[in-house]
């Protein structure tokens, strides 16, 4: 009996891989920051946001992992296969503005956990050693094994759970936020800027960019397809899972406390005097996990998206001479991440919340894009979209277009 629980565990287990990696990378320093200050500011009112939220990010992903399977192509040979150069020149550059600046809070990250952690220069060594690591493992490894090294990167995120308990929360008040209730009086302009930044840091048009090459670059078929959905699901609940322990964290210390932060570091920092040292530095480790894991993540995204739309050569495990663009565009990006991450006296605040405001506006674009070609039966044939799912999916963009609407008016405002 052991042994069959053995082998159907490790089934389940070797399902997992783009959909959870996907996921994770969206708790980045700028996710961990947005929702230590949704939790901060606003206590556990927030997490009702945590549902609605899953269901949109499993129903983006999972068309771009299932085109994947069907096609064998990634988002951007399919963008400009089907829309055009011009569409696609627009779309690759906005992309690459929106993950040049995402990478850049990646380090940003770095840096704040590097300071709690190791004292305030720190950062100076730990950050080219960070950027080091990104570059050794994708020029010199292959899919499988970095696929490893970012399943285990995953794990470390279970540490936000030890540090949620580890603030004592009521749990009663906790699992009561999520039960119907009339609507919070009084929506400020703040509370609705919060709402834009959690649900653009957690679903962002890197990570559907990511998944669908990272799933052909396992080899996805057709025939994958319920591995696949499984993949997602499981990548969409973890994604949640974490962010739900890491609002109550900071409800049940900051937010009881009456201490408001601007970024993760200082809601670490505010746990120690609530929940004791041991907390703050888990919490530490857990933003310096966070930020090596984007680190690593994002350029890739990048890397696939535009050799793909140049139809150049594209996916790890080859030579420089294979693919030089893939490996340059990588490099690049990392090297210039991590030289902007360092300079003294630089804003990280506006570094980390920088990729929210860009990606959010590109967001819906992107959606109604892969909506377009989900639903193209010359390319999917019978796997096109339900008319269920599209029902969903279409209102969910819609939604997401009115949101990001209003962040460029609340940005304009100021």
């Amino acid at each position: 009996m052991r042994s069959k629980r053995r082998k159907s565990l490790l089934v389940w287990f070797a399902v997992l891989g783009p959909g959870l990696i996907a996921g994770t990378a969206d708790n980045d320093p700028s996710g961990i920051t947005g929702y230590s200050m949704a939790g901060a500011h606003y206590g556990y009112s927030m997490l009702w946001m945590l549902l609605p939220i899953m269901l949109a990010l499993i129903i983006s992903q999972e068309m771009c992992a299932r085109m994947a399977a069907v096609t064998g192509k990634g988002l951007a040979d399919l963008i400009r296969e089907n829309f055009g150069v011009k569409v696609t020149l627009l779309a690759m550059s906005t992309l690459l503005v929106a993950n040049v600046a995402t990478c850049v809070s990646e380090f940003a990250g770095v840096v704040s956990a590097s300071h709690l952690m190791f004292g305030p220069w720190s950062h100076y060594i730990v950050v080219p050693l960070v950027a080091l690591g990104c570059w050794w493992l994708v020029s010199k490894g292959d899919y499988r094994k970095i696929e490893k090294v970012l399943l285990y990167g995953a794990s470390v995120y279970l540490l936000y759970i030890v540090s949620a308990v580890m603030a004592k929360p009521e749990w009663g008040a906790v699992f009561n936020s999520f039960l119907p209730k009339a609507p919070v009086k009084g929506y400020t302009q703040d509370y609705v800027w919060q709402i834009i930044q959690i649900i653009g840091t957690t679903i962002t048009p890197w990570g559907l960019f990511y998944i669908q090459s990272a799933m052909r670059d396992r080899g996805a078929k057709k025939s994958d397809l319920t591995d696949v959905r499984v993949d997602v699901g499981i990548g969409s609940f973890y994604t949640v899972f974490i962010a739900f322990f890491i609002v109550v964290a900071c409800a049940a210390t900051l937010y009881t406390h009456g201490i408001r932060i601007q970024d993760a570091a200082q809601a670490a920092e505010g746990l120690r005097p609530a929940a004791g040292a041991l907390a703050m530095g888990i919490f530490a480790v857990g933003l310096f996990n966070a930020g090596w894991y984007g680190a690593l993540t994002v350029p890739l995204s990048t890397a696939y998206a535009i050799t793909e739309s140049l139809g150049w050569e594209s996916g790890l495990g080859r030579r420089v001479k294979e693919s030089p663009l893939f490996l340059a565009v990588f490099g690049w990006q990392i090297l210039f991440a991590a030289v902007v991450s360092i300079i003294p006296h630089i804003n990280l605040l506006f570094l980390i919340v920088l990729p929210n405001i860009v990606g959010g506006v590109l967001l819906p674009i992107i959606l109604i894009m892969i909506l377009r070609l989900a639903n193209n039966r010359d390319l999917m044939g019978e796997h096109v979209n339900s008319k269920a799912f599209n029902v969903i999916a279409y209102a969910m963009t819609g939604v997401l277009l009115v949101l990001s609407v209003g962040l460029i008016g609340l940005t304009i405002k100021g």
